[in-house]
């Protein structure tokens, strides 16, 4: 399957999308009852809510949106009542709307600098990693490699956590104990870096990969939805020491544009007994093999 990321397509299915979800009693407006032709809010109620003419609110639904100012953004995602999510999302469509060079780009392959590496090692106690937005591994620490012991077990480098969930499902039902919000969870983050890097031919191709070998993924990027990353739980089934309870943070590399580490740990109780079992595990493995790390690296 051919995927074009086109921007006008995105903005209109995404305005769209969140117009259909709205029925006008949630906006304070009148339904005057019968039979509504359209599902959700009409193009009018949307420009009536967000206060500028119908003739430009269908403009931008039809995927203008190069030099839409903030507060008309704003205003739209107040009328259509966008969650964070979905107002970056916005923004990040209207920015690359305006930016002078659209044509795809291959994006330059990103090299973990050593002393990130240092970092990673430093943290003994917790799995950690550092992935780009399409949610390729680029480095791991011990206790990281041992968690994602399932994920680094496919052959293909760099290791990609969105492609295990979605092409390797009897595998990946296995180790996340909440598979189905997994895979909802990344088709929206997925859908995120999208509307930051449109024109990445990785992504793109990424993107559309997942949209030819899995018909889950295809009905969760139809539904336009989209998330923030930077914190949450996270349930495994780890092959070795069981089931895991665990938090993340995942933190922006300011100074490594693109890049995020993202560090895990236990909520206490049995999953923190399960997960120092694991660091012994790890431990006893001694080093991975070379195949392994440059997975992980």
């Amino acid at each position: 399957m051919d995927v074009t990321l086109d921007l006008r397509t995105e903005i209109r299915e995404f305005l769209r999308s969140r117009r259909a979800r709205i029925a006008p009693e949630m906006a304070g407006l009148p339904a005057y009852g019968g039979r509504r032709r359209v599902k959700g809010l009409r193009r009018e109620e949307v420009a009536l809510l967000a206060g500028v003419s119908v003739e430009y609110y269908v403009r931008i639904e039809r995927g203008s949106l190069a030099g839409t100012s903030d507060g008309v953004l704003d205003a739209l995602g107040t009328a259509l009542q966008l969650d964070d999510a979905e107002r970056d999302h916005l923004f990040h469509l209207a920015r690359q709307s305006a930016a002078p060079d659209r044509r795809r780009h291959t994006v330059p392959p990103m090299t973990v600098r050593p002393a990130l590496h240092e970092v990673l090692d430093a943290i003994t106690g917790a799995p950690a990693l550092i992935r780009n937005g399409r949610h390729d591994v680029l480095a791991m620490n011990r206790l990281g490699r041992a968690l994602y012991s399932p994920v680094l077990a496919d052959p293909r480098r760099p290791a990609n956590t969105i492609r295990f969930l979605y092409l390797r499902p009897v595998e990946a039902r296995s180790f996340f104990v909440d598979y189905d919000q997994a895979t909802r969870n990344a088709a929206a983050v997925l859908r995120m870096e999208v509307g930051r890097s449109p024109h990445d031919e990785e992504l793109i191709a990424l993107v559309g990969e997942l949209s030819t070998c899995s018909e889950l993924f295809r009905q969760q990027w139809a539904a336009q939805d989209v998330r923030l990353h930077g914190h949450g739980s996270k349930s495994v089934n780890h092959p070795v020491v069981g089931r895991l309870e665990l938090n993340f943070e995942s933190m922006e590399l300011p100074t490594d544009p693109g890049m995020q580490l993202n560090v895990y740990t236990a909520k206490g109780g049995p999953s923190a007994d399960r997960l120092a079992r694991l660091a012994s595990w790890a431990s006893a493995q001694g080093e991975p093999d070379p195949s392994t790390a440059s997975a992980a690296m």
